[in-house]
């Protein structure tokens, strides 16, 4: 199977440990993006995943090339120009204390990109699923033109599309991306977002439910999934629920309604301990798209996808360095943590 991603990669950049930023002398350096850290999942899962940005022609831009690389991504795609690497810090949480994001990635070369970088025909020749987030329109310019591009060529394709929605209140506002999302939508197949991305992008909210206090109504996911899946005709819409006990640890599941079936599947709950929550959503799309192109019925992709979130959740950096075999055995053994001999 062969996967397109297309968004922003950055550098990371986090004080070491639990360090605040104000404490730090030095910082850790990996890099990530909501569809780079898909696209890794995808190319440890065995697919031929491709990704797709603009990155400076530099060695700062070569790096976050080589990162992908190292994991067996098609980084050919890639357009090469522009100023700059977008760069996030991120400041890990513990207990009561949130973790935090500081984003410098204004005027990176990917948000400066224009409409004629992309030869979308050429890049999704043969292509089975392209994917990408909110985040990427988010970064103004030419980008929900050029994701709209793209949308349209996969349609006409026939490829499957898939949309995270990761609303970010830093890069711009609920109407602003309530309007653009609108129309992106209506070209995409399969819709994932969380508790809140419905809610703050579409107006569409569960009720009755209480994410900080551990209180989730089922029926009100439904109706969140139904009411999205109505609206703009996608074929499988996949909610991720967490319930947030402390930075550290949280309860982690998920439900996916299959619109064609009419189906309403809610994966198992997972007790997490987390040691990096970054790329825990992209971990879940990475796995939701595996399972859904390797042929499993609903159920089991919302299992397969929620499992392979929850290993991210034990894994340093954005990306999720996990394999196939190690998310089905966690399906199957429920996640006791003991050593594998």
């Amino acid at each position: 199977m062969k996967t397109v991603c297309f968004g922003e990669i950055m550098l990371r950049l986090a004080p070491e440990g639990y360090l605040r930023f104000v404490q730090a002398d030095k910082f850790e350096v990996v890099y990530g993006g909501g569809e780079a850290n898909v696209s890794v999942s995808l190319a440890n899962y065995g697919y031929d995943s491709a990704y797709v940005t603009k990155l400076p022609d530099n060695p700062i831009g070569q790096s976050a090339v080589n990162a992908l690389r190292r994991f067996g991504v098609d980084t050919s795609k890639i357009v090469r120009g522009g100023p700059r690497v977008g760069i996030y810090y991120c400041e890990k949480g513990a207990s009561q204390r949130p973790s935090k994001v500081v984003y410098d990635r204004a005027g990176s070369s990917i948000a400066l990109a224009k409409r004629e970088d992309f030869d979308w025909e050429t890049i999704l020749d043969g292509a089975d699923w392209f994917h990408f987030t909110g985040i990427t329109p988010a970064l103004g310019g030419e980008m929900p033109e050029i994701c709209m591009d793209a949308l349209k060529v996969c349609r006409a394709k026939g490829i499957t599309t898939s949309c995270d929605l990761n609303y970010r209140k830093n890069l711009w506002s609920t109407e602003e991306a309530g309007r653009v999302m609108d129309g992106l939508m209506k070209l995409v197949d399969v819709c994932i977002a969380n508790e809140e991305d419905a809610d703050k992008v579409f107006g569409i909210r569960a009720e009755n439910t209480d994410v900080d206090s551990g209180k989730l109504d089922h029926e009100a996911y439904k109706s969140v999934a139904r009411q999205l899946s109505e609206r703009f005709g996608f074929k499988k819409v996949a909610i991720t629920l967490r319930t947030s006990i402390s930075a550290n640890d949280n309860i982690w599941a998920a439900m996916l309604y299959d619109a064609p079936s009419n189906q309403y599947c809610f994966s198992k709950s997972y007790n997490l301990h987390i040691v990096d929550r970054v790329g825990g959503g992209d971990s879940f799309g990475g796995g939701l798209i595996y399972a859904t192109l390797d042929g499993r019925a609903p159920q089991d992709v919302i299992e397969f996808a929620t499992a392979a979130s929850a290993l991210k959740h034990s894994v340093e950096g954005d990306f999720n360095h996990v394999s196939v075999s190690e998310v089905d055995s966690l399906i199957k053994s429920g996640g006791s943590g003991r050593v594998q001999r």
